[in-house]
């Protein structure tokens, strides 16, 4: 899955102690040349094999922001966009060394229009500061990746969440972008309009893109109005078939549910212990939570309510209390960290997929006999209501042979999903561990992507190694 770091193409050491030096001269403190710091910005919470930048720079504006792609421009040094470390697929490794801009300072919400329904923020607002900042105009912004991530980051990875079968991802959810470019310009994507057919979509292009073809420092972004009624609810299955099933049958009925989230056996039993979710049991379980008037709730409601009982589920199990749905809401988004203690001393990583909802049973399932197989230990999550699942694939880190046959499942998870109409990754993205699904995937496409970052990055300096593999040496 992961790259080889290729150290042929790191800078020049002379080159490097060139823009070491600039960068000390304009930012003082705020370059960072600590081994610590360095550290914990080479990798995210994926695979954890840490390939440092040579320094840390922590712009506050976008023309430091500018001026520091400027200075690694003429010398054609690796410049790698970090917010706080969230992403799963090692986007943020320097797998080639050079500058580490971390964007965590540039965290003022700008302007908030209640009104229109939208607000722009800096890159380094996470999405937890946001709807702090929003309370009492009667709106939010919904999309809810489970890390309390910065709002750049996730619109560099296209995140989505629990919220997106209702909502959408942060593709929907973008209305305009800042952003630095490969030659240092800073550009104005997109608008406050809802709609626009004024020349090429230039932030859908950026949206997604990783940091790889150019450093997001502002976004614009879709809010909505706050529910009048919030209600949470919890069912529990005999089977997994049973409780994917239901899924699908309810978006094809087309309830407008805000939230439906997949737990299976293994990772209930973890969050119930790591959560203490008492009186739930080690069964695949469905976790809801509708939106609207409270009319719409109690008919949403009662229609899963159905649904649930046609298929052998049991009785809801209702959490109307912002304190109870907290409580329900916090064990899903630690559902890595309740896996991880499944197996005291090992090492996870999370992988997803995401498939058409008709094929959504056939590919958990297949999946399910796939992990079972290997006799690894990987938790099953998901957001199923858009056909979007998780595992949390555990191995002991001592032990290559077991690496590999992680690494081995999460290969076949990609290809099982392609192969049903599927994506590689419905919201972590590519990074480096992707790369050869993306080909998989996107065939003759990627030549397609290759010309768009030669047009954009010719020098190859953002990000570099990531998203799209290089022609020369193919997907790693």
């Amino acid at each position: 899955m992961n790259a080889p770091i290729d150290t042929s193409r790191r800078p020049a050491p002379e080159v490097l102690a060139a823009v070491l030096g600039e960068l000390a001269t304009r930012f003082g403190e705020r370059a960072v040349v600590n081994a610590s710091v360095r550290e914990q910005h080479g990798h995210g919470e994926g695979l954890a094999d840490a390939a440092l930048p040579d320094v840390v720079v922590f712009p506050h504006t976008n023309e430091e922001v500018a001026a520091i792609v400027k200075i690694c421009a003429s010398v054609r040094v690796p410049v790698i966009a970090f917010g706080v470390g969230t992403s799963l697929e090692g986007h943020v490794a320097a797998i080639h060394g050079g500058v580490c801009v971390d964007l965590s300072q540039m965290n003022k919400v700008l302007e908030i229009n209640a009104e229109d329904l939208d607000c722009r923020v800096q890159a380094g607002v996470s999405r937890e500061q946001l709807n702090a900042e929003l309370k009492g105009t009667g709106v939010f912004f919904p999309i809810d990746p489970g890390a309390n991530a910065t709002l750049g980051g996730m619109a560099a990875t296209r995140a989505s969440g629990t919220n997106a079968v209702r909502y959408g991802t942060m593709r929907e959810n973008v209305l305009g972008l800042t952003v630095v470019t490969a030659d240092g310009r800073i550009v104005r994507t997109g608008g406050r309009a809802r709609k626009s057919s004024a020349g090429y979509d230039l932030t859908r292009l950026y949206v997604g893109s990783e940091g790889t073809l150019g450093i997001i420092t502002e976004v614009g972004l879709r809010l909505y109005g706050v529910p009048e009624a919030v209600s949470a609810a919890v069912a529990q299955f005999p089977d997994l078939r049973s409780a994917v099933h239901t899924v699908i049958v309810a978006m094809q009925m087309g309830i407008p549910v805000a939230r439906i989230e997949l737990l299976d056996d293994v990772q209930m039993d973890a969050c119930i212990r790591y959560s203490k979710l008492d009186g739930y049991e080690a069964k695949p379980t469905l976790f809801f939570e509708f939106h609207g008037t409270q009319a719409g709730v109690a008919e949403q409601a009662g229609q899963m309510q159905a649904l649930v009982a046609e298929h052998g589920g049991g009785a809801f199990r209702w959490a109307t209390a912002p304190e109870e749905r907290t409580k329900l809401w916090k064990a899903r988004h630690n559902a890595y960290y309740a896996g991880l203690a499944l197996k005291p001393g090992s090492f996870g990583f999370a992988t997803d997929a995401c498939v058409p909802i008709s094929r959504l049973a056939d590919c958990v399932l297949e999946t399910r006999a796939d992990v079972d197989a290997t006799g690894l230990v990987c938790p099953i999550v998901g957001h199923v209501g858009d056909g979007n699942f998780h595992l949390v694939v555990l191995f002991d880190p001592n032990d290559p042979a077991e690496r590999e046959k992680a690494e081995g499942l999460a290969r076949r998870v990609s290809s099982r999903a392609i192969a049903m109409g599927g994506t590689c990754t419905g919201e972590h993205g590519v990074g480096i561990h992707k790369l050869d699904a993306l080909v998989a995937e996107h065939g003759e496409a990627v030549d397609l992507m290759r010309t768009i970052k030669r047009a954009l990055d010719p020098l190859d300096i953002m990000n570099p190694g990531k998203t799209v593999p290089r022609q020369e040496t193919g997907a790693h």
